[in-house]
């Protein structure tokens, strides 16, 4: 069974910065705020941002496309073409994920003997 952890929010960034750091929440808030606001007013311009050793945040346009309604197949639903922001991940991230990966995968793998007998 997977035990669902809960997800990380600005307020538990705040609090934990805050107690590490002794620096007042309000301030750490306005800190944290300002670069989010930074990093989307950069995104906005078309400009890719790169956070070494974290990822590189960037602008992709998609094509416009042909869908299709599932409860309608009969009917086709054009998508116009419109700008997304793709993420990828740094070195040092992409190495933690996949040690995660990696325990999960070894979780789930049943070793030899351990399943019901025939």
């Amino acid at each position: 069974m997977k035990v669902r952890m809960p997800n990380l929010t600005k307020r538990d960034l705040v609090i934990r910065i805050s107690n590490e750091t002794g620096i007042v929440q309000q301030n750490v808030l306005n800190i944290i705020q300002r670069t989010l606001d930074y990093l989307v007013e950069s995104l906005s311009q078309g400009h890719a941002v790169e956070l070494r050793n974290f990822g590189v945040f960037e602008v992709k346009l998609r094509k416009a496309r042909v869908g299709r309604n599932p409860n309608r197949p009969e009917h086709d639903v054009p998508i116009p073409s419109r700008a997304v922001v793709k993420f990828k991940m740094g070195k040092e991230m992409k190495a933690r994920v996949m040690k995660l990966s990696l325990e999960t995968a070894t979780e789930r793998t049943p070793t030899l003997g351990s399943g019901p007998s025939a």
